[in-house]
C-alpha cells in the first residue's frame, strides 16, 4: 500500500465535479493516485492471465492509458460523491472500445476527488482513492470505504509514521449524503485528548533515536544491584549470628514471598496494555485512579530521593572507617562530593548511567564469588577472629536463635526488609523500556529469585563456617587436659571463646557474627574486593534512586495531578531526560546528606516504599474484583486473593518495622488523598475504581429490583422538565434542595432537534454543567414532537429499576395566556398523563417566572450561572435558523446587566432565589386534601436542608367553625406521630364562604375568551368548534364546577391573608377530573389560585402512602 498523504491537491487537478454521474470506465486510467484530501488511497494493483508479474501501481506514478480505451457515458447521477469501480478483464485481452455498462462486473463504492474528508488537526485519515481507475484491486477492505481493523486506529498517541489514524464515523458511513458533507471539523470521532494524552501525544512527537533498554540491562541489572545493597555484607552475618541459620532463612523467605507477590501483581498490571514512564505512579495511578496514583506518586518519588541520601551516607561511612578520622564532618564531604559524581553520571544520559550499572554489577558479582571462594579456604590465621570453615558443629550450634539485648524476630526482620525494596528499580524507568511488557515480569521476577537464592547461601555459608563469638586473640586456646569438658563448636579447633561472655551476661568481644559487621571481608579470599562490594552496592542502589526519582516525578507532574509543578514535566535531549528532577533530587538528597543522621528518617522511606507495594497488590486485587472487560493482563500467574494477601503483609510489615512511621506514612498518603480527591484533576484512565463503582452500582441496581418497596424507604424521585437544567435555575435549585442526598433529580428535556448527534452532545455537556454546579442530577434529552410527547417517553423510560422517578415536577405557565391555546392543552395533558402513570406532580410558580433563556449570557454570566459557551434557550427549534441560533455560543452583547429592563432584572434576581440562604421565616404548608403526605413530605425535607433550616413550618388546614380545636389537636397527633416538627397549625373554617364578588368578575372576564358559548350556536357547529379546540370551556362545565371554581378563588383570597410573607408555600393542588374538566379551566383555576403570591409548590402525589408512624 502506498504512503498515505496528507498533502493538499496538486496545482492544477481539479477535484471531482459536483455532480458526477457514476461513470463507467471501460479503459485503463492513470495508475496510482495524487495526492488528495479524499479519504482512502490503495496501491491498485493489474493482474493478467498467464503472466508471470503482477504489477503493483505505484501512489506516485501515473501510468500512460492504452490507445482506443474511452470511458463509457451515462450512469446514475450520485452527486458526485461515489464512483464504481470496475475490474479489468483477466484474460489479458484488449479491451474494447465500447462495452456496455452491464458487461463490467461492479466493485465496491469508494471515494472519489474532493470528496468527504474532515480537518483533524494534525490527526489524519488514512485515504483510499481509485480515481476510477479499473484495474483489479486484489486486496480486501482496500477498495471499501469501511476500514479494516488496523493496529493504529486504537493509539491514543501519534502512530510510528507521524500521524494518528481515524477510523471512518459511523456518521460518515450511514449519514444521508447531503449530511455528510456537513460533518463537523475536529477530531472524526468528536473527541478530545486529555492533558496527560496530549502530552503523551507530545512525548511521542519528541524526535526519535532515544536509548531503550531490554529487560537484562534496564530491569534484571538494576533490580538486583537495589535488592543486592550494602545489607549483603555488612548485616547479613550479624542476622544470622541473631537469629540463626533457621530464622533468618525464614526472614529472608518472608521477604521474598512479601516482594514475590509484588512483583506478580506489578507484572500483571504492567501487562495490562501499553505502560509509559513513571514506574510505580503510573501503575497505581491508571489502575486506582489519580487519587491513590497522585498520593503515592508524591511519596514515592520522594522516598527515591531520600534513599539517595541514604546510600551515599552509606557509601561515605565505610568510606570513611578506612581514610579519615572526623566522622561527622567527613561524611558530609564524602557525600557531597560522591553525590555531585552520581547526578553527573544521571544528566550525561540513561545510555551512560546504564554502563555504569553494569560496571558496578561486576563489582559486586565479582565480592560475591570472592567471599564464596574464601569460605572453602579456611586458614588458621582467620580461626582466631572466628573462621574455621565449613563444620557441621558450627552449623548445628548456630543453627538456633541467640537474640541479645532488645532484640526479637520481628526486630531483626524489620532490619533485613529494607534490602528487599528494590524490586521496583526497573520499573520505575518504564519510559526507557523497549518492551516494557516483556521486561518488567521477566526481569523483576528473575532479580527476586536470584537475589533471594544468594541471600539463603549467605545466610547458610555464613552460620556454618563462622562462630557467633571470638576474640580474635590467638593465644586463647584450650589446654588437652580440659578439652573433653569443651562444648562450643570452636573448642574442637582448640579455641576457649569462653571469656567473650562476662560474668553479668554482656558481651565484649569484636569478632564473629553477632560482633563484627566486617566478618565477610576476613572469610573472603581477598577482602579489599568486599569492600569494593559494599561501594558497589551502596553506589549503585544510590544512582538507580537518583534516576527513579526524577523519572517518576515528572510522570506526576505531565499528568498535572498537583497545579504548580507542571515546570518538573518538561523533559531535555532524545531521551526526554527530566533535568529540572535531577536538579530536584540532587537538593534533597544533598539537604539530608548535609544532616548525616538518617536513623529517624529511614524506616519513613521504608514505610513509603511498602505503602507504594501494598496500593500495587491491591491495585491487582481491586481491578480483579470489578471484572472490568478491560482488565485481561498478558501475564496469567497472579491470584486477586493472593495480591490482597500480598496488600496484607506489606501493611504489617510497616507496622512491624517501625508503628509510628507506619502511621505518619497512613496520615500522609491519606492526606494527599483528600487534597487529590477535592482538587479532582481532569483526567480519566478507565481505573478499577471507575470499574468497580459501575459494578457496584449494577449490582446494588438489581438488589434494589429484587425487594419490593416500603412506605419508610420512600423518597421523592424526581423527574424535572426544566429543558436546559441552565435556563430554569430556581425550579433545577429548588428540587435539588429537597432531593439532595435523599432521592433521585432526572432533568428532562423533549427537543424537537432531530438530531441525535447533538442530542448526545448536550447530554454529555449538560451533565458536566450538573457535576461542575455541583448539583447532583441527571440530564436526559429526548426527542419529540413536542413536551408532553417528551415528557411521555421520560414517564415511562427514565431511571433503571428502582432508581425511577416518581414525581414529575414542572414550572407554571406564566404567559399560557398570551400564547397558543393548543399549547394549554399540551401542558395541563401532561399533568394528567403523569398522573395515568401514578406519578404525583408537583408544579412550582414564582410571579417573576422562571425561564431565563431567553436572556443574554451576559446577563447570566454575571450572575454565575453559564459555564459553557452554548446556547441557553428552550425554544424548541422548528427551522434551520432557530436551530443555529439555539447551538450557536451566546457571546453577542445585545444586553448587559446594566441595560436589563426592570422585569428582566427582576427575574434574574428570582431565578437565584432558591440558592440563597433563607432567613428566618416560614415554610406554609397548606395540606388541604390527604394525598399520601408527599405535601407535608417535601417541607419537611426542605426545612432539613442547611439553606432552608432557619424556616419553620406552619400547617394550614379545612374544617368546621365549630369543630377548629378538636381538628388542631387531631392535625398535632398525627403530626407528633411522624416525627414532623412544626410551630403553629391553624385550621380554617371559612373555606368555603363565597368569595370577593370582584374577584369573581375578575375571574369571569379572564375567561371569557376560551369560553365555547355552545348556547349561541348550532348544535354542529358547538361539536365541531369543540372538536377542533378541545379546550374550549362549556357553559355546561362552568356551572358543574362553579363551587370548585369559587373554592379556588376564596383560596387565593386566604392565601394572601395568611401566607404573603411566607419564605414557601406548599399547597395541595386541585384536581380536575380527566375528559370533563376542559384545559382552558383548569388553567384558570391554578391561574387564580396562585397569583399575586410568593414561590408557590402545588402539590399532589399519587395517594399512596408515603409517611407512616410505624416502626
Amino acid at each position: 500500500m502506498s504512503a498515505p498523504s496528507s498533502l493538499p491537491p496538486a496545482q492544477g487537478e481539479n477535484p471531482a465535479p459536483e455532480n458526477e454521474g457514476l461513470a463507467v470506465d471501460t479503459g485503463l486510467k492513470p495508475a496510482g493516485p495524487t495526492p488528495s484530501s479524499s479519504r482512502f488511497q490503495v496501491d491498485l494493483v493489474a493482474e493478467a492471465a498467464g503472466a508471470a508479474d503482477k504489477t503493483l501501481a505505484s501512489g506516485d506514478k501515473d501510468a500512460p492509458a492504452p490507445e482506443g480505451s474511452e470511458p463509457a457515458a451515462g450512469g446514475e447521477e450520485a452527486k458526485g460523491r461515489f464512483r464504481v469501480v470496475n475490474f479489468v478483464d483477466p484474460s489479458g485481452a484488449s479491451p474494447p472500445e465500447a462495452v456496455p455498462a452491464e458487461g463490467f462486473q461492479n466493485g465496491d463504492t469508494v471515494m472519489s476527488e474532493g470528496s468527504l474528508h474532515s480537518s483533524t488537526g494534525g490527526q489524519h485519515h488514512y485515504h483510499y482513492d481509485t480515481h476510477t481507475n479499473t484495474y483489479y484491486l486484489r486486496t480486501f477492505g482496500h477498495n471499501t470505504i469501511d476500514a479494516v481493523p488496523n493496529i493504529d486506529f486504537y493509539r491514543q498517541t501519534a502512530a510510528p509514521l507521524g500521524d494518528k489514524l481515524i477510523r471512518p464515523t459511523l456518521s460518515e458511513l450511514h449519514d444521508e449524503l447531503d449530511k455528510v458533507s456537513k460533518l463537523m471539523d475536529g477530531f472524526a470521532n468528536g473527541d478530545e485528548l486529555t492533558p496527560a494524552e496530549e502530552a503523551a501525544a507530545k512525548e511521542a512527537s519528541e524526535p526519535k533515536g532515544a536509548v531503550k533498554f531490554g529487560w537484562i540491562k534496564g530491569v534484571l541489572v538494576r533490580c538486583m544491584l537495589n535488592i543486592w545493597g550494602v545489607m549483603l555484607f555488612i548485616r547479613m552475618s550479624w542476622i544470622v549470628g541473631q537469629a540463626g541459620i533457621v530464622l533468618s532463612c525464614v526472614i529472608v523467605l518472608m521477604a521474598t514471598v512479601v516482594t514475590t507477590i509484588t512483583g506478580l501483581s506489578t507484572s500483571a498490571i504492567a501487562t495490562n496494555g501499553f505502560v509509559r514512564g513513571g514506574g510505580a505512579y503510573y501503575l497505581i495511578s491508571r489502575s486506582l485512579g489519580p487519587e491513590f496514583g497522585g498520593s503515592i506518586g508524591l511519596i514515592f518519588a520522594f522516598a527515591n530521593a531520600v534513599a539517595v541520601a541514604m546510600y551515599v551516607v552509606g557509601f561515605a561511612e565505610t568510606s570513611v572507617d578506612c581514610i579519615m578520622t572526623d566522622e561527622i564532618n567527613d561524611i558530609r564531604i564524602v557525600g557531597t562530593i560522591t553525590v555531585i559524581l552520581l547526578l553527573g553520571i544521571s544528566v550525561a544520559g540513561m545510555e551512560w548511567e546504564a554502563k555504569a550499572q553494569i560496571f558496578l554489577l561486576v563489582v559486586l558479582i565479582t565480592a560475591i564469588f570472592n567471599y564464596f571462594i574464601g569460605s572453602f579456604i579456611p586458614l588458621q590465621s582467620k580461626e582466631s577472629q572466628g573462621f574455621f570453615g565449613y563444620d557441621s558443629g558450627i552449623m548445628m550450634e548456630n543453627m538456633g536463635p541467640d537474640f541479645r539485648g532488645t532484640e526479637s524476630f520481628f526486630s531483626v526482620f524489620a532490619i533485613f526488609f529494607p534490602a528487599a525494596t528494590g524490586i521496583l528499580a526497573g520499573a520505575n524507568i518504564s519510559g526507557d523500556l523497549s518492551d516494557p511488557q516483556l521486561a518488567i515480569p521477566r526481569g523483576t521476577l528473575l532479580a527476586i529469585l536470584i537475589t533471594g537464592i544468594v541471600y539463603l547461601g549467605v545466610a547458610i555459608s555464613t552460620g556454618s563456617c563462622i562462630v557467633r563469638d571470638a576474640t580474635g586473640n590467638d593465644n586463647d586456646t584450650r589446654s588437652a587436659q580440659i578439652m573433653a569438658n569443651c562444648t562450643d563448636a570452636a573448642c574442637k579447633f582448640g579455641y576457649d571463646f569462653s571469656s567473650c561472655k562476662s560474668d553479668d551476661g554482656l558481651y565484649n568481644c569484636r569478632y564473629g557474627l553477632q560482633n563484627d559487621f566486617q566478618v565477610m571481608s576476613i572469610v573472603s579470599g581477598f577482602g579489599p574486593i568486599i569492600t569494593a562490594g559494599i561501594f558497589s552496592a551502596t553506589l549503585s542502589s544510590a544512582l538507580a534512586s537518583l534516576v527513579s526519582a526524577p523519572k517518576v516525578f515528572q510522570a506526576l507532574c505531565k499528568d498535572n495531578i498537583y497545579p504548580g509543578l507542571e515546570m518538573f514535566a518538561k523533559g531535555y535531549g532524545k531521551n526526554n531526560e527530566p533535568l529540572r528532577g535531577y536538579i530536584l533530587t540532587f537538593c534533597i538528597a544533598l539537604a539530608f546528606i548535609l544532616i548525616a543522621q538518617l536513623n529517624i528518617i529511614a524506616p519513613i522511606i521504608s514505610n513509603f516504599f511498602l505503602a507504594s507495594y501494598a496500593l500495587i497488590n491491591f491495585s491487582v486485587f481491586h481491578a480483579s474484583l470489578a471484572n472490568s472487560p478491560g482488565w485481561r493482563p498478558s501475564f496469567k500467574y497472579y491470584n486477586m486473593w493472593v495480591s490482597l494477601a500480598g496488600a496484607v503483609l506489606c501493611c504489617v510489615v510497616m507496622f512491624v518495622i517501625n508503628w509510628w512511621a507506619a502511621l505518619m506514612t497512613n496520615v500522609i498518603v491519606m492526606g494527599l488523598y483528600i487534597y487529590v480527591s477535592y482538587k479532582k484533576p481532569d483526567v480519566n484512565w478507565g481505573s478499577s475504581t471507575q470499574a468497580l463503582t459501575y459494578h457496584q452500582a449494577l449490582t446494588h441496581s438489581l438488589h434494589l429490583s429484587s425487594v419490593e418497596d416500603h412506605i419508610k424507604n420512600f423518597r421523592p424521585q424526581c423527574l424535572v422538565m426544566t429543558g436546559y437544567p441552565n435556563s430554569r435555575p430556581a425550579l433545577l435549585h429548588l428540587v435539588h434542595a429537597f432531593t439532595k442526598n435523599v432521592g433521585l433529580m432526572i432533568c428532562g428535556h423533549g427537543s424537537r432537534r432531530p438530531n441525535f448527534k447533538e442530542l448526545s452532545n448536550d447530554q454529555t455537556r449538560y451533565q458536566r454543567w450538573l457535576m461542575k454546579n455541583e448539583t447532583k442530577a441527571f440530564y436526559t434529552p429526548v426527542f419529540a414532537e413536542d413536551i408532553r410527547e417528551g415528557t411521555q417517553y421520560l414517564l415511562q423510560a427514565a431511571g433503571l429499576g428502582r432508581l425511577r422517578p416518581n414525581t414529575l415536577v414542572i414550572g407554571f405557565k406564566n404567559d399560557w395566556k398570551d400564547g397558543d391555546m393548543m399549547n394549554v392543552e399540551t401542558y395541563i395533558q401532561m399533568i394528567h398523563d403523569a398522573f395515568d402513570y401514578q406519578y404525583g406532580a408537583v408544579v412550582l410558580r414564582l410571579k417573576e417566572g422562571l425561564d431565563v433563556s431567553h436572556i443574554s449570557e451576559q446577563g447570566l454570566m454575571f450572575l454565575s450561572l453559564s459555564f459553557f459557551s452554548c446556547s441557553l434557550s428552550l425554544h424548541d427549534p422548528g427551522d434551520d435558523d432557530e436551530r443555529k441560533a439555539a447551538r450557536k455560543p451566546l457571546l453577542r452583547k445585545e444586553k448587559s446587566p446594566q441595560t436589563l429592563n426592570v422585569a428582566e432584572q427582576r427575574l434574574l434576581d428570582a431565578s437565584q432565589l432558591f440558592k440563597r440562604k433563607q432567613g428566618k421565616g416560614t415554610v406554609d404548608v397548606w395540606w388541604l386534601f390527604d394525598d399520601g403526605g408527599l405535601t407535608l413530605l417535601i417541607p419537611y425535607l426542605l426545612t432539613n436542608k442547611k439553606k432552608w433550616n432557619d424556616c419553620k413550618i406552619r400547617v394550614f388546614i379545612g374544617g368546621k367553625i365549630n369543630r377548629i380545636d378538636h381538628d388542631r389537636r387531631a392535625m398535632a397527633t398525627l403530626l407528633s406521630k411522624f416525627r414532623i416538627d412544626f410551630s403553629d397549625i391553624n385550621v380554617l373554617g371559612d373555606i368555603n364562604t363565597k368569595p370577593k364578588k370582584e374577584n369573581v368578575t375578575a375571574f369571569e372576564e379572564m375567561i371569557e375568551p376560551y369560553r365555547l358559548k355552545e348556547d349561541d350556536m348550532e348544535q354542529d357547529t358547538a361539536e365541531a368548534l369543540k372538536a377542533s379546540e378541545p379546550w374550549r370551556i362549556t357553559d355546561n362545565e362552568l356551572e358543574l364546577y362553579r363551587a370548585k371554581t369559587n373554592r379556588q378563588i376564596r383560596l387565593n383570597e386566604l392565601l394572601k391573608e395568611h401566607s404573603s410573607t411566607a419564605n414557601l408555600i406548599v399547597m395541595s393542588m386541585p384536581l380536575a377530573r380527566k375528559g370533563a374538566v376542559s384545559s382552558a379551566l383548569y388553567m384558570s383555576w391554578l391561574e387564580t389560585l396562585s397569583k399575586d403570591l410568593p414561590p408557590l409548590l402545588l402539590v399532589r402525589g399519587n395517594h399512596q402512602s408515603v409517611l407512616t408512624f410505624y416502626s
